[in-house]
C-alpha cells in the first residue's frame, strides 16, 4: 500500500503499524513526534495504530544541540 510520509509517497506492506514504520525507517520513537492525518499520535498508540492506504504521516525527530 502507499501512504504519504513527510510529504512523499512511501510504499509499505498492508497491515503495517506505526511502530513498524518507525522501526523500518530506523527512527527511535523516544525522540520523535508523529502525526497521522494531522492528528498527534501518542507513543502508547504506535503499536496498535495500523496504517491505511492514503494515510498522511508526518514524523518529526527531535535534535538537541548546543
Amino acid at each position: 500500500m502507499q501512504i504519504q510520509l513527510n510529504g512523499e509517497p512511501y510504499e509499505l506492506p498492508d497491515g503495517t503499524t506505526l511502530a513498524g514504520l518507525l522501526a523500518a525507517r530506523g527512527v527511535n520513537p523516544l525522540y520523535t513526534a508523529v502525526e497521522v492525518n494531522r492528528e498527534l499520535v501518542s507513543r502508547s498508540q504506535h503499536t496498535t495504530l495500523v496504517l491505511k492506504p492514503t494515510d498522511c504521516v508526518e514524523v518529526v525527530t527531535l535534535v538537541g544541540g548546543g
